[in-house]
């Protein structure tokens, strides 16, 4: 609204009076005005809000309240319940009541691994190992419940991540239970109580004896540090029940670390160890056996009537087959020494390679297995085939067959050399130590070939028959006795302990510059009990100590410490 203006003009007839005034009579053009700015609304003129303006500013709001509407009678009404119940309850806290995870011992009660309840986590107790070396592989570890960064636990449970900790981690597991927690507002306790009581797990007794496994891995670990092997493993069984009395590979990790999981440093050297310390050398490691698969060829020739077990076969240091290709160039298969005249036991016990080379293959008059037969019986005797399911179930090896060179060599054929060293456990023939202690018990109990436990008692009643002479088995056993007592196992002739044993020495690497040493037995000999295999792995082949010095260290122990072992009484 302008102010009304009234102007008269003096000397003039007429007198003109003006109530209003235009504003462009006051109002200067924008345009026409330098240095307004435009932008900041200079020069221009206020309008008012238009009636549709407040109409679509009204119909906004309605939509707004229904939708404001609808959603509280869905949260009241039609969901009121469910979040009547949710409110209430969140003045209850929920807390875990851990379960305590279930000991571990050894077969005399010794503990192997058991808990510890901690001042910075008292929520669940921490899992602690016995701090004799030789055991990891056997425990393995644990990994603990886990918190994220709200503190909930999205991981409510102890998890075995290798050996008993994983396999029989539902034993020992237990159920954890739930106490309930009622607070205020401000978050101060009004009340508890336990609504599910947690079930503690069950304790595990195992098979093994601690101090017997610790002496075991001890020197093993000496030697191989002392002599340059890369790793080796021990593994003894009893041979009626198929109970391991110990069972260690060396190197190994340490069970407490790798639990813990603060050591970051030694873990991080532990994935680095080119020896692999994760492996189970007694369960998934494959060597070549070497001249330990001679006892199960002997059973085998004699089980298919290929030769008399007094009959004298000449080793002179070698055989040689003609090469039809070039009469000039014979393929020549060397004995480790010239035997002279051998019958099986004495072949067994001096491991003659001439021997076996035409008992397995054939030579000349001497008729052969053949590759058949030999992948028959060794298979027989477990070899090259799955462990039964359990703890044991590892690597199942290998027995080169003409299917296997053909898939891994381009087809090529297989030929009467590849028998002969088929026959003396060399070429591609690869097994494991539980399969080796296996195969061994069987031959110190008759035939019986069992399912090896590391629980305490045994599978007595777990075993395969195996349909063989028994005969045979003691012709094979008098073999390995006499192998002891003037043969290539004369380092076990302790003069306490008459036992049959039959060593291994296998070749590897281009130029054979390597070898592993076996040694495979059982004890006493008269009414045996225990069975063992030792494998020391990939060592100088210059080096003459090896699995046989393993195992008279352990036995001399055993006959001061553990005399029960050995049927002696002291």
């Amino acid at each position: 609204m302008f102010n009304k203006i009234k102007r008269t003009f003096r000397g003039n007839p007429y007198e003109k009076r003006i109530n209003d005034i235009d504003p462009d009579e006051i109002f200067l053009d924008s345009e026409n005005l330098p240095n307004f700015d435009v932008n900041q609304f200079e020069g221009r003129i206020e309008k008012p809000i238009t009636t549709n303006t407040f109409v679509a500013f009204g119909v906004m709001c309605f939509f707004v309240f229904i939708i404001f509407f609808l959603r509280s009678y869905n949260l009241q009404v039609t969901k009121g319940a469910y979040y009547l119940d949710k409110s209430e309850n969140n003045r209850l806290k929920h807390t875990l009541v851990f379960a305590k995870r279930g000991t571990i011992l050894d077969r005399n009660g010794d503990k192997l691994a058991w808990n510890v309840s901690s001042d910075t986590n008292p929520e669940f107790a921490y899992r602690s190992y016995s701090d004799l070396s030789g055991l990891s592989h056997v425990l393995g570890y644990v990994k603990y419940p886990s918190k994220d960064s709200s503190g909930f636990y999205y991981s409510q449970d102890f998890v075995g991540k290798d050996g008993v900790e994983k396999f029989y981690s539902n034993i020992m597991s237990g159920s954890n239970g739930l106490r309930i927690v009622e607070v205020d507002a401000v978050g101060k306790v009004q009340s508890e109580s336990v609504t599910r009581l947690p079930v503690d797990g069950q304790n595990l007794k195992l098979s093994i004896d601690l101090k017997l496994q610790n002496k075991i891995y001890n020197v093993i670990a000496d030697l191989a540090q002392r002599v340059g092997f890369t790793g080796g493993a021990g593994v003894m069984m009893d041979v009626n029940t198929g109970e391991i009395i110990a069972l260690t590979s060396y190197p190994e990790y340490d069970s407490q670390i790798l639990t813990d999981g603060k050591n970051k440093t030694v873990i991080s050297q532990l994935l680095a160890n080119k020896n692999n310390p994760f492996l189970d050398r007694v369960i998934d490691g494959l060597y070549a056996p070497g001249s330990i698969v001679k006892p199960y060829m002997s059973i085998a020739a004699l089980s298919e009537k290929i030769i008399d077990p007094n009959t004298k076969i000449l080793s002179t240091g070698s055989i040689s087959i003609p090469n039809i290709y070039d009469p000039s160039k014979p393929s020549v298969f060397k004995d480790w020494r010239a035997q002279g005249w051998v019958d099986m036991r004495h072949a067994i016990a001096v491991s003659s390679d001439v021997y076996f080379y035409e008992v397995g293959g054939g030579y000349e008059n001497q008729k052969g297995l053949g590759i058949s037969l030999i992948d028959k019986y060794m298979s027989m005797f477990g070899f090259g085939q799955n462990m039964p399911e359990g703890f044991f179930n590892g690597k199942t090896g290998v027995i080169p067959d003409p299917e296997w060179k053909a898939k891994n060599f381009d087809g090529e054929k297989w030929n009467i050399g590849d028998t002969y060293h088929t026959s003396i456990g060399q070429y591609g023939f690869q097994v494991s130590p539980i399969q080796a202690v296996r195969a061994v018990t069987s031959i110190a109990n008759n035939g019986k070939l069992l399912e090896p436990s590391i629980l305490f008692g045994g599978n007595p009643d777990k075993f395969t028959q195996l349909n063989l002479n028994p005969d045979y088995f003691k012709i094979v056993r008098e073999g390995m006795k006499l192998g002891v007592e003037e043969g290539v196992a004369t380092g076990l002739n302790t003069g306490y302990l008459t036992l049959g044993a039959k060593t291994g020495t296998a070749e590897l690497g281009s130029k054979k510059q390597f070898v592993n040493s076996w040694v495979t037995g059982f004890f006493p000999y008269n009414n045996p009990k225990y069975a063992f295999a030792i494998i020391m792995e990939k060592g100088p082949v210059t080096n003459t100590t090896g699995g046989v010095y393993v195992m008279r260290q352990v036995l001399d122990w055993m006959y001061i410490y553990k005399p029960e072992y050995l049927n002696l009484k002291k």
